[in-house]
């Protein structure tokens, strides 16, 4: 039986069939934003700053209408103008953090580093490979749902793939064992710092406080990604890597380069779990993650007897090989950038809100998870999503009696479970150009996934509505 291609890409390399289609889908999605921005007249609430400074919106403040519309100019430079957009520091954080993993990752490929760690791997725990899948999803939706981990595991993203195809697997079980398990433990938000700790603050509720549910959401989401994943891993399963488990040969050069690489990223990680703890970590993870990678992309090539020349060339290239998803950063931030400018987001939200005070009580809930979901389209950051939403939703959930904590339930589940869905959410474009996976194919694929999970969410809402959760 022939080995897939899949089985070859073990660093960061974008697939250019993935990245053209990406690119294609943005660009169709800039078009029809700017289209939008005629249609829909301009429009603000008043804002005011909390506590600590942030600008939110005034819940007794007004909707007022204004001039909107975009010059077309400023439409066509909007990838670029948003790099000195306010608030989109992030953007060049997370460029600069691919462009180091890049490099770093690259490193690790071409000296056998991978190749051997997956070989050992496979080796070792070939013949439980369902509990492997079982640990490994679990140890991803633990990263989303208590460290609120989600860029910073896409270095994690080609890794478990070439795990899954080595497993006799293939690249899609890959993406559901990380990224799809991340965006699931994130939605969860047992304890997410930036989607339900930052909610839950503007809300004024305690941090993390009314976990119960969140924490039967947790087991109930984890065990139906493992049904899909099973099922799914079920079909395409293949026994080679099994049949080959007695060729593994130990070699002492590579075990040494794996125990510094296993040793640095395990710092790195429990740096990261440690920032659900010491908030003065949170800013920073991606950062910490970033060096971390850094130092593995060099130590260990160079344990692995890969030189002075040859690693610095290796790691330029390999950061090189990731700068399409720079493209694709830019030109899916810009449609965020595209509503503000054009002041059309906030009348969005407004005709949104209007529209819920007409609902019996039993949909609002579900509305307000509606609304989230619609918002996430347009804006990936869950703390920014917050700050818009939050005190909006919150005072039009207590109308009708519904507890706040419930509404961040809500906010959480329609922040998190989209963000590898839609097509506007760089780290689902990048992880899925790592892999070697098109759009088209990862639709066709978690779609599904995506329904029930919708379903499953939808009645953990309306129970906890149905019990009075507070």
């Amino acid at each position: 039986m022939g080995e897939p291609k899949q089985e070859k890409r073990k660093g960061l390399d974008i697939s250019v069939r993935s990245f053209i289609t990406a690119i294609l889908i943005i660009f169709a999605l800039m078009v029809l934003t700017y289209i939008l921005t005629f249609l829909i007249p301009g429009g603000e609430y008043a804002r005011i700053a909390d506590e600590n400074g942030n600008r939110i919106i005034d819940p007794e403040g007004r909707f007022t209408y204004i001039r909107g519309g975009l010059p077309f100019w400023k439409w066509i430079l909007s990838p670029i103008l948003v790099l000195s957009a306010d608030g989109e520091g992030t953007i060049i954080a997370v460029i600069l953090f691919l462009l180091v993993v890049g490099g770093a990752f690259n490193c690790l490929d071409k000296c056998g580093l991978m190749e051997y760690m997956l070989q050992r791997i496979v080796h070792q725990y070939g013949k439980v490979r369902y509990t492997l899948m079982g640990v490994v999803v679990l140890f991803f939706l633990f990263l989303g749902s208590f460290i609120g981990s989600f860029e910073e595991c896409v270095p994690l993203v080609p890794i478990v793939v070439a795990l899954s195809v080595s497993l006799g697997w293939d690249a899609l079980t890959g993406m559901g064992m990380s990224i799809l398990a991340v965006s699931c433990g994130f939605a969860a938000g047992v304890c997410n710092p930036f989607t339900v700790g930052v909610a839950q603050g503007l809300a004024g509720l305690p941090m993390f406080s009314g976990a119960w549910l969140r924490i039967v959401s947790f087991v109930l989401i984890y065990l139906l990604l493992m049904l899909f994943l099973r099922n799914h891993a079920k079909k395409v399963e293949r026994p080679i890597v099994l049949e080959q488990k007695g060729e593994f040969e130990k070699q002492a050069h590579m075990d040494k380069g794996l125990l510094c690489f296993a040793a640095v990223l395990g710092v790195g990680i429990l740096i990261v779990l440690l920032s659900g703890f010491v908030t003065a970590l949170q800013d920073y993870t991606m950062i910490i993650v970033a060096v971390m990678f850094l130092a593995a992309g060099i130590i260990a090539p160079f344990l692995c007897n890969m030189k002075g020349r040859a690693l610095a060339s290796c790691f330029g290239a390999g950061s090189a090989s990731i700068c399409p998803a720079i493209l694709m950063i830019l030109m899916a931030s810009s449609i965020k950038f595209t509503m503000v400018e054009a002041n059309v987001l906030d009348t969005i939200l407004h005709g949104a809100v209007v529209m819920a005070e007409g609902f019996p009580k039993w949909t609002v809930i579900l509305f307000i998870y509606f609304i989230v979901l619609v918002m996430n389209f347009f804006i990936g950051s869950g703390s920014a999503k917050a700050f818009l939403l939050i005190p909006l939703i919150v005072p039009i959930a207590q109308i009708f009696g519904i507890s706040p904590q419930l509404c961040i339930v809500a906010f959480a589940f329609g922040d998190g479970f989209s963000n590898v869905f839609y097509p506007t959410n760089p780290v689902l474009l990048i992880s899925l150009g790592l892999a070697g996976v098109s759009y088209g194919e990862w639709v066709k694929w978690s779609w599904k996934f995506q329904a029930m999970n919708l379903a499953l969410t939808v009645m953990i809402l309306l129970a906890g509505l149905g019990v009075g959760y507070c």
